[in-house]
């Protein structure tokens, strides 16, 4: 079982930045990998980041690569998603994830703990 907690959410103009934080519970972290989904209102969850249980590989989607980078600390249990040159459209809850497999991967199906969501609202 794991439980998840992100943290670091809020209100930022366009351009700017933020880092979001996801603490895990449980003793075996370093063996999941770890993924962030985010999903804007009237919109399905969606993939935008995804983590090997090492932290040597990493996945992104289109839209934020170059802009977003996910990472990891096996030893704070915690993963994180820092987003710089925010554009409007990247508003939405954020939510933290975890599979239990070394692999990073795409599909919001192969994730089994989620957490509970961090509102991430950017204007203009």
């Amino acid at each position: 079982q794991v439980q998840l907690v992100e943290s670091g959410g809020g209100l930022v103009q366009a351009g700017g930045s933020l880092r979001l934080s996801c603490a895990a519970s449980g003793r075996t972290f370093s063996s999941y990998a770890m993924g962030w989904f985010r999903q804007a209102p009237g919109k399905e969850r969606g993939f935008v980041a995804s983590v090997s249980s090492s932290g040597g590989n990493a996945l992104y989607a289109d839209s934020v690569k170059g802009r977003f980078t996910i990472s990891r600390d096996n030893a704070k249990n915690t993963v994180y998603l820092q987003m710089n040159s925010l554009k409007p459209e990247d508003t939405a809850v954020y939510y933290c994830a975890a599979r239990p497999a070394a692999t990073t991967a795409w599909g919001s199906s192969y994730y089994n703990y989620w957490g509970q969501g961090t509102q991430v609202t950017v204007s203009s």
